[in-house]
């Protein structure tokens, strides 16, 4: 589902907030603002936010950099699928809750169907460029390097294009402030429940 553009006032918000019954669950690619959507997200709704990639960080007591390094990208997933899981099943929060995720989450085939199953799905989507330049922020990508980030950006949002589309809510975040991206999941959320 397509969302379209509303705006919500604090009591709709409110109302919402009481009609969620299981964690809402950020999905897309690196640098499409699933972290700092989720925060604000989080914050209108008046629950708990939690970053899976700074759960995995916290459980590892590892970098997702030094992971990716030391282990691989395969034991980085396996961790990332367990960390995932016991957040949407209610540890350490119990009750609603914004979870980001990271990029290649939901591209497992375990995890997907776990976040479908157990919780609300938002698909956040940007342009390629959006992409580029939110990523060039910070340099704790592993999958961004060693090569040109427009090109790798380009080919692993194709590639996983496939799985975010099966999320059922579907939002665009363009450049720019958030607040409007906040509000088309906000109605992706109303329109899915």
């Amino acid at each position: 589902m397509d969302v379209q553009q509303t705006r919500f006032s604090a009591q709709e918000i409110a109302a919402l907030a009481r009609r969620i019954d299981r964690p809402i669950v950020l999905v897309g690619m690196m640098g499409v603002g699933k972290s700092s959507v989720g925060k604000r997200l989080a914050t209108l709704l008046d629950c708990p936010f939690v970053d899976a990639d700074e759960e995995i960080e916290r459980s590892a007591q590892m970098t997702i950099p030094e992971i990716f390094e030391t282990y691989g990208e395969s034991y980085f997933r396996d961790g990332e699928r367990r960390v995932i899981s016991r957040l949407i099943e209610g540890k350490p929060h119990a009750g609603p809750c914004v979870i980001a995720t990271g990029g290649g989450a939901f591209c497992n085939e375990v995890t997907r169907q776990l976040i479908l199953d157990k919780a609300i799905t938002v698909w956040l989507d940007s342009e390629v460029e959006t992409l580029v330049e939110r990523t060039a922020r910070k340099d704790n990508r592993p999958l961004l390097q060693g090569g040109n980030p427009r090109e790798i950006l380009t080919r692993l949002r194709e590639d996983r294009r496939q799985h975010y589309s099966l999320a059922p809510i579907h939002v665009m975040s363009h450049s720019g402030p958030h607040v409007q991206t906040i509000n088309n999941v906000l109605q992706g959320i109303s329109q899915w429940l």
